[in-house]
């Protein structure tokens, strides 16, 4: 491997990563007594505290799951609809779109998406993520000197997804402390299971869940945060997939393991219609290593990188329980990964037995 390109990428991952532990420290620094004096199961003085306080009904952020969780009993659906248009990529070296190359394929792709997320408790919640998979792709070579060709089609379904999150620090409305909230994911490779072919680059659109390989069984554990500083809301992830071993024929193949990293900002104009901006900040990394020490033989062996930003505006229908939003991704900077921008959309309806939702 180019040593420039593994420094290049470790800076890159470092940094991202960087950004959850920073704002996680400045909260410790900033006020040290109300984070570190906590138990692992939040009181029930602290939870009607925190329900109290400023945090309209709203979508959130678009690309990571909510910190919060859902009051015991409530419920949530959200049906998102994610696009990719791709038609350009960058090479083994992390650069700016300024130094992209063409193809090598044209990829064009749309992945309707159905998260359920249930409050089992007011510290757990558990949920699933259904989804399909439709893309068109073509050799961009030939299509590029005018020879056309054939194009490469695929709808079928989506891979699968169970989490379950745990809240062990609430935040708290009169300090900095922040929401931590730990999340745990199974990705279970159905697309593979039901014979959805895998699109050029391996990955379905940037979603809302921690990106992982399309057909791949995956774990996932992350560590989230939140904190609401009226009218803003401010709040981050690290997500580690491990990708587990596969097979074609008699070989066993590995791929490397997966970093995603999030960053949002949420800027409220109107607290009752629940409109706001978000600019949401994305990494997704593929890295050059496995946990299980087994060396990589399938898939991007050098890795790869690519960053975006996303602006999203996200509402309130009325006086309802739906709420929505829509944004676009635009891919900032990349290494061995496609240029592409991600127009995505979602609505999300609250259901709580006791009539009354509440914001998580």
């Amino acid at each position: 491997m180019n040593i420039l390109t593994a420094t290049s990428k470790r800076v890159d991952i470092s940094l991202l990563v960087g950004f959850t532990f920073l704002a996680l420290a400045y909260f410790y620094v900033h006020d040290p007594v109300t984070l570190s004096a906590f138990e692992w199961v939040p009181s029930e003085e602290e939870i009607q505290k925190y329900r109290q306080s400023w945090n309209p009904l709203s979508e959130g952020p678009l690309l990571i799951q909510a910190v919060d969780i859902h009051p015991e009993g409530q419920l949530s659906i959200r049906p998102f609809i994610y696009g990719q248009v791709a038609e350009h990529s960058y090479g083994n070296r992390f650069t700016l779109p300024t130094e992209r190359k063409p193809g090598p394929v044209h990829l064009y792709s749309v992945s309707p998406l159905v998260t359920i997320a249930y409050g089992l408790t007011n510290h757990v919640e558990i949920g699933t993520a259904l989804s399909m998979s439709s893309f068109w792709a073509r050799d961009s070579q030939s299509f590029n000197q005018g020879k056309g060709g054939p194009m490469t089609t695929n709808t079928g379904f989506g891979d699968v997804s169970l989490f379950v999150k745990y809240r062990p620090i609430i935040q708290d409305p009169d300090t900095s402390r922040p929401s931590v909230t730990l999340y745990s994911q199974i990705i279970l490779p159905s697309s593979r299971w039901t014979g959805t072919e895998r699109p050029p680059g391996g990955f379905a659109p940037i979603g809302r869940l921690p990106s992982t390989r399309f057909g791949e069984l995956g774990f996932t554990e992350g560590l989230t945060f939140r904190k609401n500083f009226r009218p803003f809301r401010i709040s981050g992830g690290v997500f580690y997939t491990y990708a587990a071993p596969g097979s074609e024929g008699a070989t066993t193949t590995y791929t490397g393991d997966i970093v995603n990293t999030r960053f949002v900002f949420e800027h409220f104009l109107d607290d009752k219609k629940s409109l706001a901006y978000n600019l949401e900040f994305v990494g997704l990394h593929t890295l050059t290593w496995r946990a299980d020490g087994h060396a990589i033989n399938r898939g991007q062996r050098s890795g790869s990188t690519t960053l975006g930003i996303e602006p999203v505006i996200q509402w309130r229908f009325g006086d309802s329980n739906f709420v929505g939003a829509a944004g676009v991704l635009f891919t900032v900077a990349g290494q061995n990964a496609l240029d592409a921008i991600y127009p995505n959309f979602s609505i999300q309806w609250y259901w709580r037995k006791t009539g009354k939702v509440i914001m998580r």
